[in-house]
């Protein structure tokens, strides 16, 4: 009986071996903390690829104007310490003024751009904004940055943003501050200051710096007097002090805001 079950024993295991040798080669064990080539996935390769496609796009032609209009005014802010740009949307005011900042900025003129307007909003109540003063005024400035992508590539904003070359802040933080050579400051969406905050900014201004304002005296949001009617009054005819005035006619974004503004002021077209 024990012979048989010997012999037996000594049969099966033969069939295993001989199966064992034509059944494919089984995989290798993986060790701990390696993973096979065929396991690697690259989670963020189609995110990449989106990012590359919808970045800004860095122009290397110098500014031009689009018509005499922005011609005049692009001249006026290069020869004069401070200029003011009034005028409807669509003119071109804030392009022309950023460009030249990043222009000024990359050829080494100055040193630092500020970027800065009113903390209004246009007719409706955001509410609480999460995040720090810089990531809630940034809501504000967008526009601005993409000019400066624009002009000056991402990357280059991105750097200069971090080391302060390139600032956005309120204007109540700019109490305090003086303007000096090396900077090119840019206040946007001036008609929604008080004659008091513009009081306030205009005192900033140092010696050969770089001053813009821009803004639509008939899109303030704020009740009573604002502060570009009330500075345009005040200093007319002031040395180094260029107003300058875009029409209607100068409207470079579309024929289509045109049209839109035609319709909701036809009196200004219809004017002689």
């Amino acid at each position: 009986m024990t012979r048989r079950t010997s012999a037996k024993r000594k049969q099966k295991r033969k069939h295993l071996q001989s199966e064992h040798q034509f059944s494919e080669p089984s995989t290798p064990r993986k060790k701990r903390g390696k993973y096979n080539d065929d396991t690697v996935v690259e989670i963020n390769s189609q995110n990449q690829h989106l990012n590359q496609v919808c970045a800004t796009r860095r122009s290397n032609q110098p500014l031009q104007a689009k018509n005499p209009a922005q011609e005049n005014y692009i001249t006026a802010i290069r020869q004069h310490c401070l200029t003011l740009g009034l005028g409807p949307a669509g003119t071109g005011k804030s392009y022309c003024a950023a460009a030249l900042a990043a222009e000024a900025l990359e050829s080494g003129k100055i040193e630092r751009i500020i970027l800065t307007r009113p903390a209004v909003e246009a007719g409706e109540q955001l509410g609480f904004l999460p995040g720090s003063v810089d990531e809630k005024f940034a809501v504000y400035i967008d526009a601005f940055r993409d000019i400066l992508n624009q002009r000056l590539g991402a990357g280059t904003v991105n750097y200069c943003i971090r080391h302060g070359r390139i600032v956005a802040a309120p204007l109540a933080f700019m109490r305090g501050k003086t303007f000096d050579e090396s900077t090119f400051v840019i206040l946007d969406e001036a008609q929604n200051t008080s004659p008091t905050q513009m009081k306030m900014f205009l005192t900033r201004i140092g010696e050969n710096c770089k001053v813009v304002i821009n803004g639509d005296i008939r899109q303030s949001d704020i009740r009573g007097p604002n502060g570009l009617s009330d500075a345009m009054d005040k200093l007319k005819g002031l040395p180094s002090v260029y107003i300058h005035h875009f029409d209607y006619a100068d409207i470079v974004r579309s024929g289509l805001v045109k049209s839109i503004i035609d319709r909701y002021e036809p009196q200004v077209f219809n004017s002689p």
